[in-house]
């Protein structure tokens, strides 16, 4: 994956470390994680408004810590007053940059898809474009409380932003064993996915008889196709390789919830490892947005 020569998103935010306290107040992520009891991703996303993380918050809290940290420590180096996230290392600067480049491709692909209507839904017309916040430590959002570098990658639907600790690209690499450019791509990319489902309305559709824990798996394997369907769009562009797909697949089966360790399939979230790869190269090997509604499947046990 190549992002020389290739334009780099306005729509960014660096936060630095903010004020915010990471999870605490009546509104904090990882509080309402406790207060509602979930075991795997915020099903309050879903249903309350929340926010949509890249990977189950909640699955077995000694796993999460070793993963992602205890949700109030920090990953990474504190930054000084006024110092940025993206200025802390050539790292962290590194990072910064490619995720603006990742987020500009991701722009182009989903404003082409609106204007054409080429979405599962008949809503169509202008995309709106997602901000992408980076932050160090705990960041205040516009509409989803506080959060922590242990949250991990999260979209926040309040504000149309999309949340990321430039260090978890590390944590991929080290710790979920899913390392390569492309592989953080898919990061990103599935945030922007939340945030075209946000536009559309598919994140509040739900399908009657099933339970809140089901509705938030269809939600997320269709941001994981969304985001196969960006890949494929932008491989001419981006140079991606059969290398850079593998690195996806292997994020994608990384947190899977049966991979995270949750045995319980009436607890995903997510999806499983292989769903989560399956509905990305749904996404990828297509290109057409339109072929992942997750909710025309009327039957949950074949999604």
């Amino acid at each position: 994956m190549r992002i020389e020569g290739q334009r780099r998103s306005e729509k960014f935010e660096d936060r630095g470390q903010s004020g915010g306290g990471g999870g605490g107040g009546g509104q904090g992520l990882m509080q309402l994680v406790r207060l509602l009891g979930v075991k795997g991703t915020l099903v309050a996303g879903v249903v309350l408004g929340g926010v949509y993380l890249i990977a189950p918050a909640g699955l077995k809290a000694s796993l999460r810590q070793a993963l992602l940290g205890d949700g109030t420590q920090t990953q990474g180096p504190a930054t000084s007053s006024g110092q940025g996230s993206c200025a802390i290392s050539k790292t962290n600067e590194q990072a910064c940059d490619f995720s603006r480049a990742v987020l500009a491709s991701t722009e182009d692909v989903w404003t082409e898809r609106f204007s054409q209507g080429t979405l599962p839904s008949t809503q169509g017309g202008l995309y709106v474009m997602p901000t992408l916040v980076v932050f160090t430590d705990r960041v205040s959002t516009g509409g989803c409380g506080n959060a922590s570098s242990g949250t991990g990658p999260f979209y926040c639907p309040g504000d149309s932003k999309l949340y990321i600790d430039p260090t978890f690209y590390q944590v991929m690499e080290s710790k979920l064993k899913a390392p390569g450019d492309f592989a953080q791509a898919y990061v990103i990319a599935h945030e922007v996915g939340h945030h075209v489902q946000n536009l559309i309305g598919s994140s509040r559709r739900q399908i009657s008889g099933e339970t809140k824990n089901q509705t938030s798996v269809r939600v997320e394997l269709q941001a994981d196709c969304f985001a196969g369907v960006w890949g494929k769009a932008a491989k001419s562009a981006l140079s991606i390789t059969e290398e850079d797909l593998s690195e996806a697949l292997t994020a994608a089966h990384a947190i899977g919830d049966d991979t995270l360790g949750n045995a319980d399939k009436a607890q995903f979230t997510h999806g499983s490892s292989e769903q989560r790869m399956r509905w990305f190269r749904r996404g990828f090997d297509g290109g057409d947005a339109r072929k992942c509604d997750t909710f025309a499947e009327p039957s949950y046990a074949r999604l």
